[in-house]
């Protein structure tokens, strides 16, 4: 059996505990995880991002002044503190959900970020603390275009 089947078998076998059924919901659900996977690397780029820029300084890394890569840093972050303090939960949490729902497994209220910080690390808070904290960490972004200034390459 190659790995691709056995993952497959895998996956499907623990859709059916979850009492999924149709090919369809197992599409959904398939496609759900794939969203939670690209929120975590978005998540991952974000937050390991800033700390590749800050330590390129030192290190000399020529790619964290790289325009491309810290403009698409810093919309990326520009997007979660504004969608903070409007108070809109991320469109990919709000996909992923609709897609576990059709498949008929259990979703999660909320956001992301707050959701995983609950199942991971038993912690919660109010949407206070989650605003002010994106918010800070983008300034801390911002922070960095004068620290480490992006170049252009003519």
């Amino acid at each position: 059996m190659q790995a691709r089947e056995c993952l497959t078998d895998l996956a499907q076998s623990d859709f059916a505990s979850q009492g999924g059924g149709t090919a369809a919901e197992f599409i959904y659900l398939l496609v759900a995880d794939a969203l939670l996977l690209l929120h975590f690397l978005f998540v991952a780029f974000v937050i390991l991002g800033l700390i590749v820029i800050l330590l390129g300084k030192p290190m000399a890394w020529s790619f964290v002044r790289n325009w491309w890569f810290r403009m698409v840093h810093l919309v990326s972050i520009g997007i979660v503190v504004i969608q903070s303090w409007l108070g809109v939960i991320c469109p990919l949490t709000l996909w992923e959900s609709s897609l576990r729902e059709k498949a008929g497994v259990a979703t999660y209220d909320g956001a992301f970020i707050a959701h995983w910080l609950q199942e991971v690390l038993y912690y919660s808070a109010p949407p206070w603390v989650f605003i002010a904290i994106y918010t800070i960490f983008g300034a801390l972004v911002v922070a960095s275009w004068l620290l480490v200034p992006p170049q252009r390459r003519r």
